[in-house]
């Protein structure tokens, strides 16, 4: 059985992140705090690279 009916399902691993790094930018600016650009930016990023590797590992599993 294949881990996920649509390996395309695997960018909802990445957008949890994405997600995340978007409410770590608002709440600041929000709120008139200071805002961590850098975090932000390695957050987006990791979303990204978390939805690649998360495609590629579900795609390249044995469809049993």
């Amino acid at each position: 059985m294949h881990p996920l009916r649509h390996p395309r399902n695997a960018i909802v691993v990445g957008v949890l992140f994405v997600v995340i790094a978007v409410v770590y930018w608002f709440l600041p600016s929000f709120g008139s705090g200071h805002v961590d650009f850098a975090g932000m930016t390695m957050l987006a990023a990791l979303g990204i690279a978390m939805g690649v590797m998360a495609y590629v590992l579900i795609a390249g599993s044995p469809r049993e």
